[in-house]
This record gives C-alpha cells, sequence and structure tokens, in this order.
C-alpha cells in the first residue's frame, strides 16, 4: 500500500487496531469493531468517523457567488453566508461530474467539499469552466483533516469542549470558532441520518481533538467508526454514493433528485435537465424490499419475468431494520409503491416489492 495517501489520523487508526483498507488511493479504516456494532452505535448513541481523504476546493472572488450557482443544479446565489447546500453538479449532458457540499463562506467566497475518489476530477472541471468569470479556484484538500462526530447524543458530548455554540447552528449551517482550543469550523452536516457535525481544522490539530472526543465520549459509548458503517449508515438514509447511485451518465432528475435542481437559473447541463423533467425519464431510482435474506448487490438485473426493467445501485441487509433492502434504477412502470419485481441473485430470481424512501429517519435534524 506503499502508493497510497495517508490522512493525518492513520496512526490513530493503527493504535485502535483499526483494519486498514485501500478505499479512493487513501489507507483508512474499514472498521474497529464488527460493522454492525459500529453501526448500531451510531444509530443509539455516537461515533466518531476519520473523513479527511475528502476534497475541498476554494472559489475566491468578486464573481465567485455567481461561478458557484453556475457550476451545481442547486441554489447558492440564495444562500446566506454561514450556510451550506447538498448539490449535484452535472456535465453538459446532465450526468453528475459529482455530488458535493457548497459552503457559502462569504460573498466572494465558496468552499466546495467532494469525493475523495473524484477530487481531481472536480478541481479541473471547476478549473476548466471558470474562464470567464472573475475568480480563482484553489484545491485546498492538504490545508484539511475533517472529523464526522454522528449520533443522538454528539452535540451533548461535543458541547463539552465546544466553544461554539452548536444548539445555535441550525441544519445544514455553519460557525467558525475554536473546539477544544483548537480553530475550526463547525457544520451540522452529515452522512448518517443521525444529527451531528463535522469538524474542518489544520491537519496538526485532528489528533488532539480526535483523542479528546474519544476521551470525554468513552464513557458515553463513543468510539472510531470506519467506512463499513458509514456506507450501511448513508444506505439506510438513502444518502447517494458516487459510482453507485450516481455517475456522468445518470441525471440527478433519474436519481430522485428533482428538489436539488432549481430551474429558475443557469447552470451547466440545464438545457438537458429541463427537457427530461418537460419529457420524463424512462429510468428512476427507487426502494426495494427483498423478500427473505437474499443481498441485492450492485450491478444485479431487476426483472419482470423475462424482461429486465432495471438493475440495483446499492442493496445490503439493514442492521437498523432487518430487511434485505436496495436502491434500484427501475423502468418507468414498475415506479409505484407496492409493485412487484424479482431481482436476478447469482441466477436466481427473488421477489422483490417496490417501498418507501428513504428506509430510514433518525436523530437528524430537519431544515423545516
Amino acid at each position: 500500500m506503499s502508493d497510497l495517501k495517508r490522512t493525518p489520523l492513520y496512526k490513530e487508526h493503527l493504535r485502535l487496531k483499526g483494519k486498514i483498507v485501500d478505499f479512493a488511493g487513501w489507507e483508512m479504516p474499514l472498521q474497529f469493531d464488527s460493522i454492525i456494532e459500529e453501526h448500531n452505535l451510531v444509530r443509539t448513541k455516537a461515533g466518531l468517523f476519520d473523513v479527511s481523504h475528502m476534497g475541498e476546493i476554494e472559489i475566491v472572488g468578486p464573481a465567485a457567488i455567481s461561478y458557484s450557482d453556475y457550476l451545481v443544479t442547486n441554489s447558492v446565489a440564495t444562500m446566506k453566508n454561514g450556510e451550506i447546500v447538498y448539490s449535484p453538479m452535472c456535465n453538459e449532458k446532465g450526468g453528475v461530474v459529482d455530488d458535493v457540499l457548497v459552503y457559502r463562506i462569504s460573498n466572494n467566497k465558496t468552499l466546495f467539499v467532494v469525493n475523495a475518489s473524484n477530487k481531481d476530477k472536480d478541481y479541473d472541471w471547476i478549473h476548466k469552466n471558470s474562464k470567464d468569470f472573475e475568480v480563482q479556484v484553489k484545491d485546498v484538500s492538504d490545508n484539511y483533516a475533517q472529523i464526522a462526530f454522528q449520533g443522538p447524543i454528539a452535540e451533548e458530548i461535543l458541547s463539552e469542549i465546544s466553544q461554539v455554540r452548536l444548539d445555535q447552528i441550525p441544519f445544514y449551517h455553519f460557525a467558525e470558532g475554536r473546539v477544544n482550543g483548537i480553530k475550526a469550523l463547525v457544520s451540522r452536516t452529515g452522512y448518517t441520518g443521525e444529527d451531528g457535525f463535522e469538524i474542518y481544522t489544520e491537519p496538526d490539530a485532528a489528533v488532539p481533538l480526535w483523542r479528546k472526543l474519544l476521551e470525554i465520549g468513552g464513557p458515553k459509548g463513543v468510539k472510531p467508526i470506519g467506512l463499513g458503517a458509514r456506507d450501511t449508515l448513508r444506505f439506510e438514509a438513502c444518502y447517494m454514493l458516487y459510482g453507485n447511485e450516481l455517475n456522468d451518465q445518470n441525471t440527478p432528475l433519474e436519481a430522485g433528485l428533482k428538489w436539488t435542481v432549481k430551474f429558475d437559473k443557469n447552470f451547466i447541463g440545464k438545457d438537458v435537465l429541463a427537457k427530461q423533467n418537460e419529457e420524463g425519464t424512462e429510468y428512476r431510482l427507487k426502494g426495494i424490499e427483498i423478500a427473505g435474506k437474499a443481498i441485492a448487490r450492485h450491478g444485479y438485473e431487476i426483472v419482470d419475468g423475462d424482461n429486465v426493467i432495471g438493475w440495483v445501485s446499492s442493496g445490503l441487509f439493514s442492521p437498523t431494520l432487518g430487511k434485505s433492502l436496495a436502491l434500484a434504477y427501475l423502468k418507468k412502470d414498475y415506479w409505484k409503491l407496492g409493485t412487484q419485481v424479482g431481482v436476478s441473485v447469482r441466477g436466481k430470481v427473488v421477489p422483490a416489492t417496490v417501498v418507501k424512501t428513504p428506509f430510514y429517519r433518525g436523530s437528524v435534524k430537519s431544515k423545516g
């Protein structure tokens, strides 16, 4: 693994006996305990995630807001400073280059938080399209470590060492201040379906903060959580995973993300999406429940008799709900709740039913 990158917390993962794997070119912990135990801990208490592998791209200049607004389908122009928006960033054909979080830092500065596997591609895309805008685009990923602290008791524990008033940070907002005496940006965001925070610090500050959170949270059950549970948690809450639900071909409308597409402004790929919005899509992402304990893996075919009517993007046996569930792209005639379909699992067709999403709603705050 010598060519792989390491986060500032890599030695902590070794010290805590994390099982290290290659993830998007990084040496990251898959798990410390069993994945199911880690999953349940985040659902009931709180867990600590190293997400320092995520990329950060800064857009600075007089046109930072208008350019950011042009890059993504959701609205940056209508945001206030201190707000965050989740959005697809599309190519000219309406496919998704990446799904990102856009932090509106000021009237002339935004921060795009991007998926680790897409960081270089995203930077090239953002830089390439900036020529007509008075902005500078900077890859500032090396300036940040990022720790996610997620779960129903995350605020209670983090408040003990935060000089930032966490109860004053609404969902999808952020504040800058000190946590454990360390300068930090704290956002009320996450990828688990539970309440919690993502804390951005300088790389050198990550280890003391990580250790402090485990020290004060340990008596209440807090433990480090690996990538395995991060995936099962996001899946139950039906958060998108790039490369599974999202890619360069499928559009946000097909992925069920119409709420992130604002047609009253200009953005890359708008013409294609506007036409698709008018005419409808052939496929759309839906939730299905599989009979028994068979697991529908990524890429498995969805069938109706001899006809292939879709494919699985993600699937697993839900630890929280005790059911085998999947997200799948289905043809139009099969979108209605309760529709019966089949999943081709290792040559055998297993019955499945179209069900409501998200599969699970936890302690995550609402924008309402």
